[in-house]
């Protein structure tokens, strides 16, 4: 009985995990948005789905969501880290640059599409006047989590739409902390309004806010220096979950939206070095939790209802879709946007969102919406966010040809920092030398290395360089090596340089590849493995050496360096596995690796440990 009650608290998070295995290949397979996938899973799992059986057939139980609540409770973790990651992407200075979108056109999207929505609520529905503009306010809304992942699918993220929906989405965002503010205002009113208790609430709020941008500002840097140094990942993934997760449950604490937190958190760390190493261990995260959220809002769509009498419910729905696109156009023309992308942005934006579902439900909790006015909002909202993936998919194609993307060009998303860039990894004593020369011919480059001190130095230095693991395929991509101009690899260590050319070059194919090599044998493997050029130390001090001593003893400067050249043309085509007797040796390496390997393995095995096994495991 025990053991069934354990088994029971686990249930719904593996239909969950079960679910992600099937959907998310099944949709990328079909071409269709996971995210369409995952609300369609869930609405077919919640109570109105396969729960109404649950009862009668056991079968049918193991396959339901029945806690929606305790999902909700996990899910909403996943707009906290969808927003963070945002705030990541963003920065400060791209936030000022976005000023004239975020606050003209967002304010004027959320008070105009408010504005409407709450007077037809009052004079077609009949509801009172502050609930009407509570509830105009929540259906104007837009869903940052559906629409975010629909453009980034769609890559038109990039694209003009992709500007103007994300900063009108951003504003959004900012104001759900003043729209609940509003909830306790309403309320309160109804107990008899007090300004300065009002105020007690609200600056208490203001104050958490401001006291997270200092504490931000001042400690954070310092705190990731000091659980990088110590080179462990799980000690870095919890720091960075720690950061995230702390400092949304404070925005929480002090009365606002828990995304609010994450995002200020996301662009406190977008100015520091470890921001795409925090990105890579945040991903997985993120991704998996707005899954889930994604589940939670299906799972909540009563199926019953929408059946039982489905024309009110599709007008509704139809109508508010309709009026908001309407409303965005004519805003987004009148704010200067090109009109196809201002079509496909309304047709992204005009979908109700998750933040409506904070707002009504906190209305209903505090008497100031009635309950059966909330409910029928939030089946119209959810209703619509259906939608979204279909409709980001009609707007690309019927702005694809059209749309003049050379407008908000300063608004386009940051290049990845290695973007027609040299990027070197590694940046000691060689790396450092070859951004001297790479500065003296003005020609840019970014740097990467895993060790701390070399990163705060160069930083104070003004290089632009960044910590983290580049023999992480994520990382390398998140760095933006398939766009890069070349690839400098000087690690120290074999194996890392090795399996950095090898993921760099699987990326990208024609990418110039010069990396430094220990020896003659190490530098085949780099050229097998996809390297445009490997410089093996001993060979080339061996030049060096012979070059001064040439110099030193009279023979002319020009015949000097002409032989020097000759013979690492000699050395390089020997070394590049091009021919037979390459190949031959490259092969005959192999071999006596594996057979080292094997070797190692069955010492091991019979409790004698190799030196070789037990060296940690390299890094880049």
């Amino acid at each position: 009985m025990t053991n069934a009650l354990h088994l029971e608290s686990y249930r719904e998070a593996l239909v969950f995990l079960a679910t992600a295995g099937v959907v998310v290949p099944l949709f990328h397979r079909l071409r269709i948005s996971p995210v369409l996938g995952f609300l369609i899973a869930g609405a077919a799992l919640g109570p109105s789905g396969l729960g109404k059986y649950s009862a009668e057939s056991d079968i049918a139980a193991l396959f339901t969501i029945a806690d929606i609540e305790g999902v909700k409770t996990l899910a909403e973790f996943g707009l906290v880290f969808l927003l963070f990651m945002i705030g990541l992407e963003l920065s400060w200075e791209r936030l000022r640059r976005m000023r004239d979108l975020v606050f003209g056109l967002g304010l004027a999207q959320v008070f105009v599409c408010g504005g409407v929505l709450a007077s037809i609520g009052h004079f077609w529905f009949g509801v009172a006047a502050a609930p009407s503009i509570l509830m105009g306010v929540a259906l104007a809304m837009s869903s940052t989590a559906v629409v975010m992942p629909v453009l980034a699918e769609e890559r038109r993220l990039n694209k003009t739409p992709g500007r103007v929906a994300f900063a009108v989405l951003l504003l959004q965002d900012l104001m759900v902390a003043p729209a609940l503010f509003f909830v306790s205002v309403l309320a309160q009113h109804d107990a008899g309004f007090d300004l300065q208790s009002a105020l007690s609430t609200f600056l208490p709020a203001l104050a958490a806010l401001a006291g997270l941008i200092i504490f931000g500002r001042l400690l954070l840097r310092p705190m990731f220096r000091l659980v990088a140094a110590a080179q462990l990942t799980e000690l870095f993934m919890a720091a960075c979950l720690l950061v995230v997760v702390g400092e949304a449950l404070v925005t929480a604490a002090a009365g606002l939206s828990m995304g609010l937190g994450a995002f200020i958190a996301g662009l406190l760390l977008a100015e520091t070095e470890f921001r795409r190493e925090i990105e890579v261990t945040i991903e997985p995260f993120k991704g998996l939790l707005l899954g889930l959220f994604f589940v939670s809002i299906g799972a909540g769509l009563d199926i019953g209802a929408l059946f039982a009498d489905p024309a009110p419910v599709a007008m509704n729905a139809l109508g508010l879709i309709a009026v908001k696109t309407a409303i965005i156009i004519a805003l987004a023309l009148l704010f200067g946007v090109e009109r196809a992308a201002a079509i496909e942005a309304a047709l992204l934006l005009a979908p109700g969102g998750e933040f409506a579902f904070a707002l009504l439900t906190s209305a209903m909790s505090a008497g100031v919406l009635p309950g059966h006015f909330g409910a029928d909002a939030m089946v119209v909202v959810t209703l619509t966010i259906f939608f979204i993936p279909l409709f980001g998919r009609i707007g690309a194609q019927l702005t694809r040809r059209d749309a003049d993307d050379s407008a908000y060009a300063h608004l386009a998303p940051e290049m990845r920092v290695a973007s027609g860039r040299v990027m070197i990894v590694g940046f000691g004593r060689i790396g450092g030398l070859v951004g001297d020369m790479l500065r003296r011919h003005d020609i840019p480059y970014v740097a990467v290395d895993d060790n701390v001190s070399i990163v705060a130095e160069e930083r104070e230095r003004g290089v632009e360089i960044y910590w983290g693991n580049a023999s992480r395929r994520d990382f390398l991509l998140r760095c933006g090596v398939e766009q890069a101009r070349a690839l400098v690899v000087t690690v120290h260590k074999a194996t890392a340089a090795e399996e950095i050319v090898r993921i760099a070059h699987e990326i990208r194919e024609d990418l110039v590849i010069v990396a430094r090599a220990r020896d003659a044998d190490h530098a085949t493997s780099l050229y097998r493995l996809g390297a445009s050029d490997a410089i093996p130390e001993t060979i080339e001090a061996s030049l060096q050496l012979a070059e001064t001593v040439l110099v030193d003893i009279g023979v002319p400067m020009g015949y000097v360096i002409a032989s020097i050249h000759e013979k690492r043309d000699e050395f390089r085509k020997i070394l590049q596995p091009t021919g037979a007797a390459a190949m031959a040796r490259v092969n005959a390496r192999r071999n006596k690796l594996q057979i080292k390997r094997a070797q190692a393995r069955r010492r091991i095995s019979g409790g004698e440990t190799s030196p070789e096994e037990t060296t940690e495991g390299d890094h880049a």
